[in-house]
C-alpha cells in the first residue's frame, strides 16, 4: 500500500469514527428525554419540553461539527478560514458566533501571501437532512458580516451555501 493511500485509508478510518461518535452523542441524548408516562408514576399535568435533536455542521472532510472552534471555508486551498468562534447560540434554526476570518490575501499569488484577520459575526442557518446520514439534520447555508474592515475584494454580508 503506498503512503498516500495509507494517508487516505487512516483519513477515513478517523471520519468514519468522528461521525460515529457525533452519532452515538445524538442517540444519547434522545434517549436520555423520556417521557414522564414512561416512569410508571402519576401522570403529571405539566408537560416536559423535549429538546430537538442537534443540529451539526458538516466540514470540508465530510466530518459532522457541534460549535467548532474553527472552520475551513476554502476546502481546496485552505486560503480562507474562521477561527476563535465563540457560539452565542446553536439551535435547530440557527447557530450565531463572532470570531475571525483569516484570508489569504494572495498578493502577489497565493502561495506567497498573507493570511489577514478580519473580525466576523457568522450566522449557520438551513438545517436539511444530511445525505449521508438521513436521520442528522445539519446547516446548510453561511453568513459572514465583517464588522470592521472586508477582504479585497469583498462586501461586508456575503452568505454561502455549504455543499460538503
Amino acid at each position: 500500500m503506498s503512503v498516500s493511500a495509507a494517508g487516505r485509508t487512516a483519513r477515513a478510518s478517523r471520519r468514519r469514527m468522528r461521525t460515529a461518535t457525533v452519532l452515538c452523542a445524538v442517540a444519547a441524548l434522545t434517549a436520555a428525554v423520556v417521557p414522564a408516562s414512561a416512569h410508571g408514576g402519576r401522570a403529571s399535568s405539566a408537560r416536559i419540553p423535549v429538546p430537538v435533536d442537534p443540529v451539526v455542521v458538516v466540514d470540508c472532510f465530510d466530518e459532522a461539527q457541534m460549535q467548532p472552534t474553527e472552520y475551513l471555508l476554502a476546502c481546496g486551498d485552505g486560503n480562507n478560514r474562521l477561527v476563535s468562534l465563540r457560539w452565542d447560540t446553536w439551535g435547530p434554526n440557527t447557530a450565531t458566533a463572532t470570531g475571525t476570518d483569516m484570508v489569504n490575501d494572495c498578493r502577489p499569488y497565493c502561495a506567497a501571501g498573507r493570511f489577514r484577520a478580519y473580525p466576523v459575526t457568522v450566522t449557520l442557518s438551513g438545517p436539511a437532512a444530511w445525505p449521508e446520514h438521513p436521520d442528522v439534520q445539519r446547516f446548510t447555508m453561511i453568513r459572514l458580516r465583517y464588522t470592521d474592515t472586508v477582504p479585497n475584494p469583498g462586501s461586508r454580508d456575503v452568505s454561502y451555501k455549504l455543499v460538503y
